[in-house]
């Protein structure tokens, strides 16, 4: 309360209410455990698909309303922007190394920060190696983007309201069922959820949520978010400035580098943080991941952290960084607000960061990880 009231002082209502926007982001992703590494992994390793159904479910949920919105332009005289990016070899190179780097630092986008939020020492280290990776991703773009590459390609623009919906959900749809397909082939059956062992108002306020819950909720909160921002969400805009920014106070002339002379680059560059709508809502997420897990009892778990561990993290966290700025994002900016927007380059980004994820899920033993479960 006391930070949306300081950003409004600041900046004004529109950030303030996307602070707290953020901050019930932060609590569902922490009160669901809602991240896509685990998930993506567990369906490899133990041919467990019900986390990649809830996050099927929350971009279909977010498609049937932002598909028709950008369609109209506007809403409440707010103009609104979907999130689409060219397709191109940026794309596919970028989104494979982010999935390679999910696995190894434990992380995706939205679950470096609400793991980072609930104390996490280890993923302080990737978020540290993500805003690193992301600085380096924006001196390199420019060339990225010279190869070989077409158009932003809107399924809604191309194929109407009506089409494009259908095709969207037809191709969430499709990757549900197999998940469904492998999960029954491998166990007979898919997996019941244990009864929670708490219920009603407990449950909401200390968890845990289920997933296909939890799932709806940030789909709408991503659509408040389109309404609010005239955007979808995303994540890591926001760490590529926060390193922008530090480089700058160390004498780095990132100012002169082609990504900061951008129109939309160099007003972030030249304005305060809490200017930057990504940074105000990555704020949020993680103050709000901090007080779902105070209210859980789970804050800085005590968890030992051995050295390959931490160097995964910081590997992990480059690799994300930089081939998020690839890609035009990540989990969240890509793949979910992509998908939603009806943008061809979001279906690109999930076929190459899982197959990137593949080959983290390899690697992980080499850092012993293998036992170890980060969200």
């Amino acid at each position: 309360a006391l930070g949306a009231a300081a950003i409004a002082q600041a900046v004004d209502l529109r950030q303030a209410a996307l602070f707290l926007i953020g901050g019930l982001l932060g609590m569902t992703l922490h009160h669901a455990s809602f991240g896509f590494t685990g998930g993506w992994r567990r369906f490899v390793v133990e041919r467990r698909g019900r986390a990649m159904r809830a996050q099927m479910l929350m971009i279909a949920a977010a498609s049937a309303a932002f598909i028709p919105l950008l369609a109209l332009g506007s809403a409440a005289g707010q103009p609104l922007a979907g999130a689409f990016a060219p397709v191109g070899v940026s794309v596919l190179a970028g989104a494979a190394m982010f999935g390679l780097g999910m696995q190894l630092g434990g992380g995706c986008g939205s679950g470096t920060l609400f793991t980072v939020g609930g104390g996490s020492a280890r993923m302080l280290v990737t978020l540290a190696f993500f805003v690193a990776g992301a600085l380096v991703g924006t001196a390199h773009l420019p060339w990225w983007l010279s190869l070989p590459s077409l158009p932003q390609i809107s399924l809604g623009g191309a194929l109407g309201v009506p089409a494009g919906v259908a095709v969207t959900l037809a191709g969430l749809a499709a990757v549900a069922g197999l998940t469904i397909v492998v999960e029954r082939r491998a166990h007979g059956s898919l997996e019941r959820v244990e009864p929670a062992p708490r219920r009603g108002l407990a449950r909401l306020m200390h968890g845990p949520w289920p997933l296909l819950g939890a799932g709806l909720a940030l789909a709408a909160l991503n659509v408040a978010t389109l309404l609010t921002a005239g955007h979808p969400w995303s994540v890591t805009f926001g760490f590529g400035l926060w390193g922008a920014k530090i480089a700058q106070a160390a004498g780095v002339p990132v100012e002169s580098w082609a990504f900061w002379n951008w129109p939309g680059p160099a007003k972030a560059l030249h304005s305060s943080v809490l200017a930057d709508v990504t940074s105000v809502m990555n704020f949020g997420i993680m103050l709000g991941a901090a007080f779902a897990a105070g209210l859980a009892g789970k804050f800085a778990s005590k968890v030992p952290v051995p050295f390959a561990s931490l160097l995964a993290a910081a590997i992990g966290g480059l690799l994300m960084g930089y081939g998020a700025r690839l890609s035009f994002g990540c989990n969240i900016g890509a793949l979910f607000s992509g998908i939603a927007s009806g943008s061809v380059h979001g279906w690109l980004w999930f076929a190459a960061a899982f197959a990137g994820s593949l080959g983290g899920v390899a690697l992980r033993p080499l850092f012993g990880l293998d036992g170890f479960k980060p969200k």
